[in-house]
């Protein structure tokens, strides 16, 4: 390629990733602004203040969490030193000198900023035409041709590019950085859209030169998962490609990094391990409560996708380092994993949706209700139908309209039909209204000469004290004294409460019963699994109150007065998840899919025996899946055939700010090699 050519393409990669500093100040000016931190400044770099979704602010918030608790630790552990340095590369529009001005935390420190020159005159101008920002630099000298744009006692700004080793360190050393003071130095996600030969020669340098020094960096990992693959997509298209995932995939690999390139320790954390580790729960409670949320599964794989890191040298900085084990929701014990992977195959059906519900409700047929697709939420209801040549899919009319609905639940009763209850339209708008499903045939179906169905729907009118409104719970198919009932289990709530209840339906009476349950009950969750098991039911993981995936496992015993909570010891204990489904084939319970903190791959089946409390994971093998397959939002439905095997439908989800994936076919997984 000629060099012209590859001095084009190169400036047009360096713009795109100059880019990604103006849609990052936005996000940051919206989190503030949603009181997810307190940062006055950031407002006056930006023309137009722009509204996030709730995802984008909270990834922005955990983002700046991070980096000012190491910010806040180094300024802390030199606080007694004449001198101390902070050094930003790549700084964009970061408003960090400003805000710790104004805190009154910068004594005796200086804040260096160094960035494209396009990006640091830019930021100059607006400081400069801005009397908030320019009454916060005492002393200023400015400049219009750089490298150094602004100086001041305690703020220079620097416009070079950071891969010109050289001039970095002459521009550097005439705007007055001391190499023997102690020096933070920030890399908010700079060096991943670099080439790693420059990234690590940057690595290296500020290793050799700064003998006593934090380096502190944050970026992405996990580039071969669903979540992953969404993600580099996503910033291939914007011409701005993240070099470092290639060959620094995960923490240790960015350990192992700093630690060849001379730096003396480090501590790599990816998010969640810092949010459960670091963040006290009294403000992961603030949090929760500052706008409605209903995107867990989003949240957590976004926090699994980032790491904090802290390198140091000398003995002053390690006491700047991130704790090495902070208390994670990660169990110490491993599951045990199968060295079989079940085979996966998709099904020539276009389906796609999150938030479903599904029910079998005769052989061959599974019923579809609610969700959301490309096109938003919808109300319609469609039958999967398992004929010779595989599945196909048919639209149903219902005699009423059931309304938009996600994360409700439908609960086949042998002989009725299917109760669907709960879910919500929106974080503030749960679902009131019970129906009842029954079916009939009419006429033929478009192939095949069987009979068409019709659905009938009715609004159910129960007598009784019916549960509060709520989605993300179960309702499981129970039996007490020779009668059915539908027993619905946590969830949450439009005030953003995790439940913990229970609420007894009796389908034939329409009536809900106060029925006693003995035992210590499980604690509230939501985005958990049930299954109908013995005439009463099997309750696994989902979300717990503080956030934290489960892994337990409780049993609804029927005993002669009503039911007794009976919880399982399972051994070796299965990796915590959520927003997973299962099944109950004859005494085990086989769970598919979800979302967990487990920072290898995402979550494929384990396989849990409920006689001998012993479980097994087995991975998926997708190679023939021509798309991420993301198994979280989605349903699954297990086959009555000689071989049995599970259809998974719908699932995917909003990737913070990268897109949202839809799983298009369902997909089934072949159970033969595990239950045979």
């Amino acid at each position: 390629m000629p060099a012209t050519n590859r001095k084009a393409q190169k400036k047009g990669r360096d713009i795109a990733v100059q880019g990604t500093n103006d849609s990052s100040v936005v996000s940051k000016v919206s989190a503030a602004a949603q009181g997810y931190f307190n940062d006055a400044f950031l407002q006056h770099f930006v023309c137009k203040v722009a509204r996030r979704a709730p995802l984008i602010n909270r990834g922005y918030y955990v983002r700046w969490k991070a980096v000012d608790h190491c910010v806040r630790k180094f300024l802390q552990i030199t606080e007694k030193c004449p001198e101390r340095q902070i050094l930003s590369l790549g700084a964009g529009f970061d408003s960090l000198y400003f805000r710790l001005r104004g805190d009154g935390a910068l004594s005796g420190a200086v804040v260096f900023e160094v960035d494209f020159p396009d990006v640091s005159q830019r930021k100059a101008a607006l400081i400069t035409s801005n009397i908030t920002l320019r009454g916060m630099i005492d002393s200023q000298s400015l400049s219009l041709t750089g490298p150094v744009y602004v100086s001041s006692s305690q703020y220079r700004l620097l416009g070079v590019d950071v891969r010109e080793e050289s001039k970095v360190e002459e521009a550097l050393r005439v705007a007055g950085l001391d190499w023997a003071a102690p020096t933070l130095i920030l890399s908010e996600v700079v060096l991943t859209y670099m080439e790693t030969q420059w990234s690590d020669a940057i690595i290296g340098w500020a290793a050799k030169l700064l003998p006593q020094s934090l380096f502190v960096m944050y970026e992405q990992i996990h580039p071969h998962d669903p979540f992953g693959q969404i993600m580099q997509e996503h910033f291939q298209k914007l011409n701005s490609t993240l070099h470092a995932l290639r060959q620094y995939p995960d923490t240790a690999a960015q350990r192992h990094r700093f630690l060849d390139k001379g730096w003396e320790e480090c501590v790599c954390l990816d998010m969640n391990n810092f949010l459960f580790g670091l963040v006290p729960e009294e403000e992961r409670c603030r949090l929760e409560s500052l706008e409605p949320f209903d995107e867990y599964e989003e949240w957590h794989q976004k926090c699994s996708h980032y790491f904090i890191l802290t390198a140091s040298r000398g003995s002053l900085m390690a006491q700047a380092l991130l704790p090495r084990a902070p208390e994670s929701p990660v169990p110490s014990v491993g599951p045990s994993w199968s060295t079989t992977a079940l085979s996966v195959r998709t099904t020539p059906v276009c389906v796609e949706g999150l938030g479903m519900a599904s029910a079998s409700v005769r052989p061959g047929w599974v019923l579809l209700t609610g969700g959301s697709s490309r096109g938003g939420r919808r109300a319609a209801i469609r039958l999967l139908l398992r004929e010779q040549e595989g599945w196909r899919s048919v639209s149903v009319e219902p005699s009423a309209d059931v309304g938009v609905r996600l994360y409700h639940t439908v609960t086949p009763i042998p002989g009725v039909g299917a109760v669907v209850f709960g879910g919500r339209s929106s974080p503030l708008n749960p679902v009131r209204s019970l129906f009842k499903m029954t079916f009939s045939l009419c006429g033929a179906l478009e192939s095949g000469g069987q009979d068409a169905p019709k659905l009938c729907m009715e609004e159910m009118m129960c007598t009784g004290s019916p549960p509060p409104p709520r989605w993300r719970h179960s309702a499981t198919l129970t039996r007490h004294r020779g009668r059915e009932f539908v027993f619905v289990f946590g969830g949450k709530n439009q005030s953003g409460a995790v439940l913990g209840d229970g609420y007894f339906l009796s389908v034939d009476q329409q009536h809900w019963t106060e029925i006693p349950v003995e035992g210590v009950a499980p604690e509230a969750r939501h985005s958990h699994s049930a299954c109908s098991y013995k005439g009463g039911g099997v309750v696994f993981g989902g979300l717990s109150r503080a956030g934290v995936p489960l892994d337990d496992m409780v049993i609804l015993t029927p005993t002669e007065r009503g039911f007794c909570w009976e919880r399982i010891d399972v051994q070796p204990p299965p990796v915590p998840r959520y927003s997973h489904c299962a099944h109950v084939s004859g005494e085990k319970l086989v769970v598919v899919g979800g979302v967990w903190l487990h920072s290898d791959g995402v979550p494929g089946v384990v396989v849990i025996n409920i006689t001998t409390c012993s479980s097994m994971e087995y991975s998926l093998d997708t190679t023939s899946v021509p798309w991420p397959l993301m198994l979280h939002s989605f349903c699954s439905e297990m086959t009555d055939s000689e071989d049995p095997e599970l259809l998974l439908i719908g699932g995917g989800g909003n990737c913070f700010s990268f897109g949202t994936h839809w799983n298009p076919q369902p997909v089934t997984v072949d159970l033969k090699l595990m239950l045979g």
